[in-house]
């Protein structure tokens, strides 16, 4: 039986960034678009623009969709590579550089869902970065694919309940495109006003 909610497979990077992100995305429906936003979606139709074709040896196919039953994932990929001794390897693009793990882990669900459709296991992809024009070798070893697992449940219990995550009002939120929707600053004062308020009622009493 297919696990419910689906979890799309971009919710993986946005809920590393940032659960709340994620949270307001894909439970709430909400989007606005910024420099960073804007720069990655023309990266992307670039990428998912170009023709399918032979290069170096393998075949590359480009935007092709994906799915698990399995772990109930939807998705598509930027690319995947078809090698003559038919290891398939999936390839994610990103018009930045590197920040942590969430590219590998979206990168990670992809093969899950590849091992699942094609009945073949996938041991490695590339994270190719705009920002520094190279790929990055990615293994899904036990630990990223628990790692990976372990985010698709976190994002399917936030989908379920409903429920948005605390805001964190830190670095990231400068560079989030939700942040004008979040109010993450005021958020977190209001519980810090809320829990000093609650702490001098306590004394009191």
């Amino acid at each position: 039986m297919t696990p419910e909610p689906i979890v799309v497979l971009s919710a993986l990077e946005h809920h590393l960034y940032c659960p709340r992100q994620c949270a307001l995305i894909h439970v709430d429906g909400l989007w606005a678009e910024n420099a960073h936003t804007v720069i990655g979606s023309r990266a992307h139709r670039r990428v998912d623009s170009a023709p399918g074709r032979r290069e170096r040896g393998r075949q590359v196919l480009r935007s092709v969709p994906l799915y698990s039953d399995r772990y109930g994932l939807s998705g598509r990929s930027d690319a995947i590579e078809v090698h003559d001794d038919g290891t398939v390897v999936p390839v994610e693009y990103k018009a930045g550089v590197r920040h942590g793990q969430s590219a590998d882990v979206q990168l990670c669900a992809q093969a899950l869902c590849l091992e699942e459709m094609l009945g073949r296991p996938v041991e490695v992809g590339y994270v190719w970065y705009g920002g520094t024009r190279r790929r990055f070798r990615v293994e899904f070893d036990d630990g990223l694919r628990a790692l990976t697992l372990g985010t698709v449940e976190a994002i399917r219990a936030n989908l379920v309940s409903g429920r948005l995550p605390t805001a964190v009002a830190d670095q990231r939120c400068r560079e989030c495109q939700l942040e004008p929707t979040c109010l993450p600053d005021v958020l977190v004062r209001s519980e810090a006003v809320r829990s000093y308020v609650e702490d001098k009622v306590m004394r009191c009493v």
